[in-house]
């Protein structure tokens, strides 16, 4: 998996040294000696890694970070911050002004390649959802929101047989707000992710007789918890278990003796990335919804109407079931606009939208065709079920009290009905969707010829 890495540092030897090693494993990589030199390149070639060096003349590796994240072309990108220095509380504060993790030198190649395999792989995750939301905010209907929320009210897994130790992560998290559970084994593990919905789930690797890194895999291959950050915590000696976690999915690591600030930052830091990724989620799902509804009504558009219904043709042919359309027209909507205005018209058309999915089964299609014009797809009705559901809407809406401006105005529909009757060829199959609706239509048109207010069935689809 390839991928661009920026390296930083003011060391020609560490850059040159860094570069090859991952040049070798056929990254693409550019180099920058300078604070200021890195950030105006990573503005412009936009890399999916930066390798930060912390003590540097000038803007230092912090600084570096902070301006990475501030900024709204590079602060998805992960960072990854190393120095000579070992201590805690450097480690913490490179965590928390964004960077991904934090690796001493000198960087071990596997624990490196490891965590750059790791990142990169989250890094495409991230830029596929904000591609697809940035598409929807073109559109303009979505909003971007806040892309670090607070982690309150975040629920946490602890897998840990040591009670010790689990308390200590407990107590450590909760200062944040964090709402934890302990599980003390894979079983107990596997049965409470299944069962609830967590924002991070933290893994001891010395996990008594289990295989931690058996249920790593299990969490990664199951649906519900294949997204779910994953936290390794890990001793000095488990480097090579560490590795082959990252590379199972492991999102990040801590190692024993554990420090409660690091546990912490660590823990913020996935917890929120979970709840960016979430809201690009539903921001996302939320954007089809509108591509796929009438804004004014809340019925189905015709997009969503006509891939519906193709779909729904084809299975009925193939399963040689049946299916039922009703095209519906407002009666007289013209004059209701030119009497009342369009605010009134508008109304009119949510009224009898509501009558309409009040009236129809709860897995029927309802769609606003266009104009005043509704489409009711029925899958398993025959024509003449189809034909009764029209009469009690027909007969349901005239019944409707509709008083626009507090002037009562009757409201009437007239409604076509179409049905796949008997076996089809398989010859007739390519525009059978199209075939219903034209029937359904030229039903309609002969219930608006007869007087309107009326149900005329189409002869046969």
């Amino acid at each position: 998996m390839s991928a661009r890495i920026l390296i930083v540092d003011d060391m020609l030897a560490n850059l040159r040294l860094m570069e090859a090693k991952l040049s070798a494993e056929y990254y693409e990589v550019a180099t920058a000696s300078t604070g200021e030199d890195a950030l105006a390149l990573a503005s412009r070639w936009l890399p999916d890694l930066v390798l930060l060096d912390v003590m540097m003349p000038g803007m230092d590796g912090y600084q570096v970070c902070t301006a990475l994240k501030a900024s709204r072309e590079t602060e998805h990108v992960p960072v990854v911050m190393l120095t000579a220095l070992g201590d805690c509380d450097a480690r913490v504060r490179g965590l928390e002004v964004g960077a991904d993790d934090f690796l001493t030198k000198p960087v071990e190649d596997g624990t490196l390649f490891a965590r750059v395999r790791s990142l990169v792989r989250l890094k495409r995750l991230l830029d596929e959802w904000r591609l697809r939301t940035a598409t929807t905010q073109q559109l303009g209907v979505t909003e971007a929101g806040p892309t670090r929320p607070g982690v309150e009210g975040a629920r946490v897994l602890i897998v840990d047989d040591r009670e010790d130790e689990a308390a200590f992560a407990v107590q450590a998290l909760g200062r944040d707000g964090v709402r934890c559970q302990r599980a003390g084994d894979i079983g107990q593990a596997l049965q409470a992710a299944r069962g609830g919905i967590f924002d991070l789930i933290v893994l001891n690797l010395a996990l008594g007789a289990d295989d931690p890194l058996r249920l790593a895999s299990r969490l990664r291959a199951e649906e519900s918890t294949r997204e779910t950050p994953l936290l390794l915590v890990a001793d000095p000696e488990q480097r090579d278990l560490l590795v082959r976690g990252l590379d199972l999915g492991a999102n990040d690591y801590v190692m024993r003796p554990m420090d409660e600030n690091e546990l912490r930052a660590r823990a913020r830091n996935q917890v929120r990335r979970r709840f960016y990724q979430e809201r690009l989620r539903a921001d996302l799902q939320y954007s089809i919804s509108l591509a796929l509804t009438d804004g004014l009504t809340g019925v189905y558009n015709q997009r969503y109407l006509r891939g519906h219904l193709k779909a729904l043709t084809d299975q009925a042919v193939s399963a040689r079931g049946q299916l039922a359309v009703l095209m519906i027209d407002l009666d007289r909507f013209k004059s209701i606009n030119d009497r009342f205005g369009h605010a009134a018209g508008d109304a009119a058309l949510k009224v009898v939208a509501d009558a309409i999915r009040q009236h129809v089964r709860v897995f029927d299609t309802v769609a606003r065709y266009g104009g005043e014009e509704f489409v009711v797809i029925m899958p398993g009705a025959t024509r003449g079920e189809g034909e009764a559901v029209a009469e009690r809407l027909r007969s349901a809406i005239a019944a409707l009290r509709f008083a626009p401006s507090g002037t009562p105005l009757p409201l009437t529909v007239s409604i076509g009905v179409a049905a796949l009757v008997g076996p089809v060829e398989a010859g007739a199959q390519r525009r059978l969707d199209e075939a219903l609706l034209h029937a359904a239509d030229a039903a309609l048109y002969r219930a608006k010829a007869a007087g309107r207010n009326r149900v005329e069935v189409a002869e046969a689809a």
